[in-house]
């Protein structure tokens, strides 16, 4: 059995207020999508709706989804720049990860 990965609730004024209003479902949701992307994913949804509430955008994101303005910045600037350093067929930048196993292995030995 998989487990269940956590829906962060939002911290935003309109759902820190009690009754229903129509944002609190729509920023659930948008929680909900977040938890079942990755992390570039991520970012680049999150700046896209910041881009698009504009002025304020980014300081309402970080408080619905827990982001922190830098990164959903950085989302933004990859945007503008086309994902032109983000490969299509990868979701690791070259070079990132974890170290091949043989590298690990050789490292140990020499200690």
């Amino acid at each position: 059995m998989m487990s269940e990965k956590t829906v962060r609730q939002c911290e935003c004024p309109v759902c820190q207020q009690p009754g229903d209003h129509p944002d609190k479902e729509l920023h659930h949701q948008m929680n909900l999508l977040l938890s079942r992307l990755d992390e570039q994913q991520r970012r680049w949804y999150v700046a896209l709706e910041a881009k698009r509430l504009g002025h304020g955008g980014m300081t309402l994101l970080s408080q619905i989804t827990g982001m922190s303005v830098d990164t959903i910045r950085r989302g933004r600037d990859e945007l503008d720049e086309e994902l032109s350093s983000h490969p299509v067929d990868r979701v690791r930048l070259p070079g990132g990860g974890r170290p091949r196993a043989e590298k690990n292995s050789r490292a140990s030995k020499k200690r």
